[in-house]
């Protein structure tokens, strides 16, 4: 068995990175909440970018209705902690790895560890989970530590940043002092205004934000997780543009489209609130 040499197992980066800059990823270290769906293949392409610390987190376990996307999910890993799962597929490919797994999630008591030194976090959670999110987001503009989060929308992606500069979660999204059962849907227009997936949607009795079920594909992670990635490494090396909201970018493989978009104000925005009613009349249209 060869001995692993970081320089090595990592070279083919160069030409789209100098030699400086992976050595500058090296010594990154990026916090990733949520290691199912898109945060577990964050987790890996990250690490095969070179990046040499992670603090993890995730609280559940693997199950057999994970398998379709996620990238630990196997008849081996069944019942094991994803975050344990993904750190030790994470470790494979890179055994220098600083990783340290926080299998409880993010609580309030552990969301200071969590974001200890962290360069960069990347949004990995659940769609529904809103308190844990907005726990994070707020956590990380009160350190200054910039977010990325690209999220699976049918057979594409959308990607968001938020930087200490521009609006946070609730600026953005809008969702205090709003019904609760329509945070799902105000989030959903909030993450890709253009709702490029929408018209290939073709069993919609299978959505129910009511009971969180919503349809998935790996392929939609696999997207995700090259867009996320090319956000952080434009954000840790501080090369190329990077948009922040108000700005968001979709990409769907189906239609073949790619929109970017623009909404100052977030979802107060007077195209943000006609797409929340869009998408509330779809919804009232399934359920008559």
């Amino acid at each position: 068995m060869r001995a692993f040499d970081y320089n090595e197992a990592f070279g083919r980066n160069l030409g789209w990175l100098t030699p400086h800059e992976q050595t500058t990823l090296r010594g990154k270290k990026v916090a990733i909440a949520g290691l199912g769906g898109a945060g577990g293949v964050h987790l890996l392409t990250l690490a095969r970018l070179g990046i040499g610390r992670f603090h993890v987190a995730d609280l559940d376990q693997f199950d057999l209705v994970n398998f379709n996307r996620q990238a630990g999910a196997s008849m081996s890993s069944m019942g094991q902690p994803k975050a344990e799962v993904m750190a030790r597929l994470a470790r494979d490919i890179n055994p220098e790895l600083d990783i340290r797994v926080f299998d409880a999630g993010v609580q309030p008591h552990n969301v200071d560890a969590f974001l200890d030194g962290v360069d960069l976090y990347v949004d990995g959670l659940d769609y529904f989970v809103f308190s844990a999110r907005r726990l994070v987001y707020d956590a990380c503009r009160a350190r200054g530590i910039p977010i990325t989060f690209a999220v699976p929308l049918g057979m594409g992606a959308a990607v968001l940043n938020f930087l200490p500069d521009g609006p946070g979660f609730d600026e953005y999204f809008r969702l205090q002092g709003t019904p609760e059962d329509e945070w799902p849907i105000r989030f959903l227009v909030g993450l890709a205004p253009a709702l490029l997936h929408r018209g290939y949607l073709v069993y919609p009795e299978i959505v129910d934000f009511k009971t969180q079920r919503v349809p998935s594909t790996g392929l939609a992670c696999q997207l995700c997780a090259g867009m996320a990635g090319t956000e952080a490494l434009k954000i840790l090396l501080g090369r190329g543009k990077v948009r922040a909201v108000p700005h968001s970018l979709q990409f769907d493989a189906y239609t073949g489209k790619l929109k970017r978009t623009w909404r100052p104000g977030g979802n107060a925005h007077p195209l943000q609130r006609l797409a929340i009613a869009y998408v509330n009349w779809r919804l009232s249209r399934k359920n008559t």
